[in-house]
């Protein structure tokens, strides 16, 4: 079947050339909008059903059907990119050798040309699945999912499977676990006064939360997989003015649920070792870490069998980082992530896909719904 796939190579390079330059940054409506809209022509011309679900505010989604039955199986993939509105001038799509780069193009661009192939493949053979197919294009997984969780997590719940075109780990590794990720932020109210006339009656906001800062990293359990980091500060006006006020954003990473809900309390709960300071802390999980169980062990199984049917070796793997599967994982839906492209540079100047990997990427997930599908 590779070879076969292979001969799409140059078309999906070309697809993977217009979604580049349809810049997407997250929380860019009009250019989110643009994507989607474009997308929504390719799905029907590959054998889709497109809908384009509006957002109030926000950033439109897609959801777009192939084949029918009463059971769905749900592809994941975004659209949004970190990458600001320009970059594509600064770094157009280029090859080079078997590499192929650009804004956007490992994560996740590459994984929707990967998806919209393998879905038309089967269009193109009758569509020999029992089961129908329901592909996601969201446009805010960069930025935590906040509108379109509630979308993914209802088509979740009417699918047997879930599979994540997210990129693959850098060796190629299928993610059967990611962790949870939490978003907090701290702030430290104290009292401002002159630092040499009159430092006793001030109260340093900054001092405070230095303590903070320190006692949360402390906090960090490496044999748990548990890490906390104030990844940014800010407090102060002035050298010579005892800061009245200092804020910190804090960034939690947890394997599981149950240390989720050891350690996010500690969080919330934490109070003012400086006299006179008053610490508040707002923010909890904002994914759910995706732990490997029994149900997504046996559908990584099932990848593996398809892979070495097809001539190479499939591994499995657990990524810092979360994606949207993490979503469906924690509501028990079988979920395998990283079917996406094999590269490196996700959030990089350096950003690439290989393309080889491409046709073997678009092959495996064929063989997979196939799979699954019957």
């Amino acid at each position: 079947m590779i070879a076969q796939i292979k001969s799409y190579l140059p078309d999906m390079l070309g697809m993977l050339k217009t979604m580049v330059e349809y810049e997407s940054p997250s929380g860019d409506k009009e250019a989110c909008d643009a994507l989607v809209e474009w997308l929504s022509g390719v799905v029907a011309e590959r054998g889709g059903r497109a809908e384009i679900i509006q957002g109030e505010g926000s950033s439109s989604q897609l959801r777009a059907t192939w084949g029918s039955g009463e059971e769905q199986i749900l592809i994941l993939c975004h659209l949004d990119t970190v990458w600001d509105k320009g970059e594509v001038a600064r770094r157009p799509f280029r090859v080079l050798g078997d590499l192929a780069f650009g804004p956007g193009i490992y994560d996740m661009k590459a994984g929707v040309v990967i998806s919209l192939f393998a879905l038309s493949h089967l269009a193109g053979q009758g569509w020999p699945l029992k089961k129908r197919v329901v592909a996601l294009f969201t446009t805010d997984e960069e930025v935590g999912s906040s509108n379109s969780r509630a979308i993914i997590e209802k088509e979740a719940l009417a699918s047997s499977a879930v599979l994540v075109l997210e990129p693959a780990m850098a060796s190629g590794a299928l993610k059967t676990a990611r962790k949870g990720v939490g978003d907090f932020h701290i702030r430290v109210e104290g009292v401002a006064s002159h630092s040499g006339s009159a430092p006793e009656k001030g109260a340093s906001a900054i001092l405070e939360l230095a303590k903070q800062t320190i006692a949360l990293h402390a906090m960090t359990d490496m044999a748990l997989g548990t890490t906390l980091n104030v990844g940014v500060v800010a407090g102060g006006t002035r050298a010579n003015v005892v800061a009245a006020l200092a804020e910190g954003h804090v960034d939690l990473r947890v394997t599981t649920m149950a240390e989720a809900e050891r350690v996010v309390p500690q969080i919330l709960m934490r109070v003012a070792d400086t006299l006179g300071t008053r610490v508040t802390v707002a923010g909890g999980l904002n994914r759910p870490p995706m732990e490997r169980s029994a149900a997504t062990a046996a559908l990584f199984a099932k990848a593996q069998s398809v892979a070495a049917s097809l001539g190479f070796h499939l591994e499995e793997g657990s990524a810092g980082g979360g994606s949207d599967g993490n979503f469906t994982a924690a509501l028990g839906i079988p979920t395998l992530d990283g079917l996406g492209a094999v590269g490196d540079g996700a959030h990089a100047l350096d950003e690439h896909v290989s393309i080889p990997h491409l046709a073997e990427r678009t092959a495996l997930l064929i063989g997979l719904l196939e799979r699954i599908g019957q």
